[in-house]
């Protein structure tokens, strides 16, 4: 699984879990970002979405 936002490799933890997290859009579709991208963008969803073009 890649971030949306770099496109870099996620890492998968133990049982499948990401370091990162998912966010999720007004229509309820997921979206993974990895943990950089989150810390950059000050871990707010509206910002992070809007990075995103969503």
């Amino acid at each position: 699984m890649k971030c949306e936002l770099c496109k870099k490799q996620l890492e998968e933890l133990f049982l499948k879990k990401i370091k990162g997290t998912y966010i999720k859009d007004s229509k309820g579709k997921k979206h993974a970002v990895c943990f950089e991208c989150q810390k950059n963008l000050g871990n707010d969803k509206e910002e992070i979405l809007k990075k995103m073009g969503v």
